[in-house]
């Protein structure tokens, strides 16, 4: 964003050049405004989709194939995810099954679990690979909460990092010819924004962490 503001300091400096601040500028000032708070809220809403991202990952004790669409398999030589060599399928409740489109690639895909450390053995019948998901113990789940609150304190940095980028560009905007009080209503704004996304972002680790404590 701080191209914006290269370019509107140039409009000031070409304004007053001219003997005065129009209303031209006045609008352009008003749009880069703008466009600060709408990159700030798209910082912001990056940072809730990497917490979902991360959230499904977090093993609850149900089978599901997000716990294994992220593995990269050695394919003729490329690294390729796994989904665009392989079929993802829930076979019931605790069991994934991985059909490779071509039976070479069981092998490699079973190296790559084994590898990835994902606490599941897999069973290869030299057609396809089944996961079993363990049921959680006591600890394990707590384990996994923590993990969990900690991606959602991960989020809440990048939420307000966006808040603390955008703070800098209003400020700077308001050095260059924007009425402080419109920029004090946009830091506001701006606030208001980072109260939104955090209690967002509380709400969806809450769940997350009664799905995993769930037996």
């Amino acid at each position: 964003i701080d191209h914006i503001f290269t370019r509107r300091s140039l409009h000031v400096r070409q304004a007053l050049a001219g003997g005065g601040v129009g209303g031209d500028h006045i609008i352009q000032n008003m749009e880069d405004v703008n466009a600060i708070m709408a990159e700030a809220e798209a910082h912001m809403k990056k940072a809730l989709e990497h917490l979902d991202h991360e959230l499904v990952k977090v093993r609850t004790g149900k089978a599901s194939t997000s716990l294994v669409a992220d593995l990269m398999v050695d394919y003729y030589g490329s690294p390729v995810p796994i989904t665009q060599i392989a079929n993802l399928q829930i076979s019931d409740a605790r069991t994934i099954m991985i059909q490779p489109w071509e039976r070479n690639m069981v092998g490699p895909i079973e190296r790559v679990i084994i590898n990835s450390n994902l606490g599941m053995t897999p069973q290869n019948d030299g057609e396809c690979i089944r996961l079993s998901v363990p049921p959680l113990t006591e600890e394990r789940r707590k384990e996994l909460v923590k993990k969990a609150k900690n991606a959602g304190e991960e989020s809440k940095v990048g939420i307000r990092n966006a808040r603390h980028k955008g703070l800098e560009h209003l400020k700077k905007a308001v050095k260059d010819g924007l009425a402080e009080d419109a920029g004090k209503r946009k830091e506001i704004e701006l606030q208001n924004l980072v109260n939104k996304y955090v209690e967002h972002t509380e709400t969806v680790v809450a769940a997350k962490e009664k799905e995993i404590m769930t037996v």
